[in-house]
């Protein structure tokens, strides 16, 4: 599910990105901090007791670095967000022991927001908690030390942008494996997104406790049409719908919580990066990702539109 979302969106902006920012030009931000699960796990998982690894062949197959931990043949899009800003792809943070002032990876795949999910399948994985939590330690260990004052060390943090995308793993490898979890009949499909919007929105205040200002929260694809749902479900090989349904809750509440968030917190900008109608888009009509400019010009709008959407960030 994770490669499929990922090339699909990935290479939609990919020559944008490409065009938009030249490896010589100055840097859009002073660092890239990541966090979410295998969308955007750059190789933690490989310090991890789990069975979620990608450190083998083809995983890295047309990725510069080869194998590195990447759930993906190639470059995540937090690889190609970091292209964009003129940034060094974030590391791994469990494999730096120095400090990086251009920022961290703190993504772990087969995790998710809440900490039951994914450590009862395949090991340990570091969930949302675990994440913010080890940025946190960077914070006061490392770069507290390279910045001469609080104000430094603030102003770098506001100016710094911050990525998620996270909650794949609650619905795949949590409440929609009944047989594994009691999440689908403890709570409705409304009342478990509604557990996951409050669980993500106390992270995302936590990183801005801790200095995060300009924040990009991504939204779930069309689960439903991944191919493990779709063959679990004996669907004839469609897209199942109603469970896309259950995950709109979810990319509904994240929105509104955004914008909640914006209007409350001093000085933050969250932005909502709309990923679901494009991967659907192109699962339900994939002649247009190879010819049509028409979809293509309108992904590269709204991405160009999303990274100018903080306030004198990219400037």
């Amino acid at each position: 599910m994770d490669l499929l979302v990922s090339v699909l969106f990935c290479f939609v902006i990919f020559l944008h990105f490409l065009s938009a920012n030249s490896r010589d030009a100055s840097p859009l931000a002073p660092a890239l901090y990541v966090f979410g699960d295998s969308f955007f796990d750059s190789g933690n998982n490989n310090f991890l007791p789990t069975l979620a690894r990608a450190n083998y062949f083809p995983y890295g197959l047309n990725f510069p670095g080869g194998i590195t931990g990447r759930f993906t043949n190639g470059r995540t899009v937090a690889d190609f967000i970091a292209e964009y800003l003129g940034l060094p792809y974030p590391p791994p943070s469990i494999s730096i022991h120095g400090t990086v002032v251009t920022g961290l990876n703190y993504a772990s795949g087969s995790c998710g927001i809440l900490k039951e999910t994914g450590n009862h399948l395949q090991g340990k994985c570091l969930n949302l908690d675990d994440q913010i939590e080890l940025f946190k330690l960077t914070v006061e260990r490392k770069l507290a030390k390279e910045y001469g004052s609080k104000e430094e060390l603030s102003a770098y943090l506001s100016k710094s942008i911050f990525v998620l995308w996270i909650g794949n793993n609650d619905y795949i490898n949590n409440y929609l494996q009944p047989h594994l979890y009691h999440s689908s009949r403890r709570y409705t499909p409304q009342q478990f997104a509604h557990l996951l919007v409050d669980k993500l929105s106390m992270g995302l205040q936590s990183l801005y406790n801790l200095g995060a200002r300009k924040v990009v929260v991504f939204e779930l694809g069309p689960i439903g049409c991944t191919p493990s749902i779709i063959k679990e479900s004996r669907n004839s090989g469609k897209c199942v719908e109603e469970t896309n349904t259950i995950v709109s809750y979810f990319n509904k509440g994240v929105g509104e919580m955004l914008k909640s968030l914006a209007s409350t917190l001093s000085g933050s900008a969250f932005i909502f990066g709309k990923v679901n109608w494009l991967a659907y888009d192109a699962i339900m009509n994939p002649p247009k990702l190879n010819g049509h400019k028409k979809s293509m010009l309108h992904c590269m709008v709204k991405w160009e539109s999303l990274m100018h959407s903080f306030p004198g960030a990219l400037s």
